[in-house]
């Protein structure tokens, strides 16, 4: 009998490499688990239900456009251990999965794919393969179509046959993407570099006393096909509309910017239609609201402190006035050359913010700005983002 050394699990393994053929001309800047979705990467998603789940170090098997997954969660996310098993060349998903299960210090560990997000619960899950002594336990999904991935069909929880995409017709249980794995056992076999964990592994073993499947009824979308990305986009507003903390850039978010100049007095001011009658409900919304904005106008000379205090005395008054609040307007008058680290794309305002106000948290902030340099912040600061108020609308 084996012995079992954890009672959850403890590591997770993510694939995280595919090209993302089908969803190319859609996504083509990032690799496909990295597709925004509501403002922030696919995977976030999949990495923050991991960490509330227990889970503390993951592996990203990577491959296509590596960097911008690796450059994006570093070696920590959120107290995470992010650790990297990259593909040199294609190896499948067998091939992916056998080479990060090296990296994997734990009897048994769960995988999931990069581009499917399957709301299990982990310690239900956990608790099924450990009691059934299994070797492999697969998290299953009843659909009303099972054409478009083939059906798994199951005995006493064993598994027992597969049958191919369009060849299923109607309902039934599929794959949902989510494997549990005794990694001994899977080490033991004399297994290739490079196959299809899928068709080469899992296919065979149908029928094997050691191999199971746990049926789940949550939450499943696979962004995988265009159609599907977009229903994402539009339905992870209701499930992940948990931000608390706004933050909000100035020119161009608020007033109308200036090209080529600055707002140097109030008279210069003007207001971006739809805002102001926003940040009513946004002040009820939110519970801190804070402006970062970035000012080298006054690094250049063209305006002093004082006049840009006398901007934003004027603006929150018409804020106030308009029933709306904001909390803290943090500027950066730094110069660009100086390389501020308060001066966004750097983070130091966010920083600042969360000193004083102690109960932000950045993974439950929006960031909402008009340009590349505030995307790159929301990024850093981990924080969702969103391009102008208009967008963010009231759609609380």
């Amino acid at each position: 009998m084996k012995l079992k050394c954890s009672r959850v699990f403890k590591e997770a393994v993510i694939l995280a490499g595919g090209f993302g053929t089908r969803l190319s001309h859609v996504v083509s800047d990032v690799p496909k688990p990295m597709a925004s979705v509501y403002g922030r990467p696919f995977l976030t998603y999949l990495i923050d239900r991991l960490i509330d789940a227990g889970i503390h170090r993951v592996i990203l098997a990577t491959g296509y456009k590596h960097e911008c997954i690796e450059s994006y969660f570093g070696s920590l996310y959120r107290g995470a251990e992010i650790v990297y098993s990259q593909e040199i060349t294609p190896l499948f998903t067998g091939g992916a999965i056998l080479q990060a299960a090296q990296k994997i210090e734990s009897t048994d560990f769960v995988v999931l794919n990069g581009d499917t997000l399957f709301d299990i619960d982990l310690q239900n899950f956990y608790n099924f393969h450990s009691s059934h002594n299994a070797h492999l336990s697969v998290a299953l999904r009843q659909v009303a179509d099972t054409s478009r991935y083939g059906s798994v069909i199951c005995a006493n929880d064993r598994i027992v046959a597969f049958s191919e995409k369009n060849e299923s017709i109607g309902s039934g249980d599929i794959n949902g993407g989510i494997y549990a794995i005794h990694r001994d056992w899977l080490m033991s076999m004399d297994l290739p570099a490079k196959f299809s964990f899928e068709k080469e592994l899992m296919q065979p073993m149908a029928g094997d006393p050691t191999f199971y499947g746990l049926r789940f009824n949550n939450y499943f979308i696979d962004i995988g096909v265009p159609e599907d990305y977009f229903r994402a986009q539009e339905e992870f507003k209701t499930l992940f509309s948990q931000d608390e903390f706004l933050f909000l850039d100035r020119d161009g978010v608020l007033n109308r910017q200036i090209i080529g100049d600055y707002v140097r007095n109030w008279s210069q001011w003007e207001w971006l239609p739809g805002v102001l009658e926003a940040m009513p409900a946004l002040s009820k919304r939110y519970k801190r609201i804070f402006i970062v904005t970035n000012q080298q106008g006054v690094g250049k000379g063209f305006m002093t402190e004082a006049d840009l205090e006398d901007v934003h005395r004027h603006m929150l008054a018409d804020i106030e006035a308009a029933g709306g609040r904001i909390d803290r307007v943090y500027v950066c008058t730094d110069l660009e050359s100086t390389h501020s680290p308060n001066r966004k794309p750097e983070i130091g305002m966010a920083l600042q913010a969360q000193h004083d106000f102690p109960e932000v948290d950045f993974h439950r902030s929006v960031m909402v700005g008009d340009s590349k340099s505030d995307e790159i912040f929301a990024q850093r600061s981990r924080m969702r983002f969103v391009k102008r108020i208009p967008t963010l609308g009231l759609e609380r």
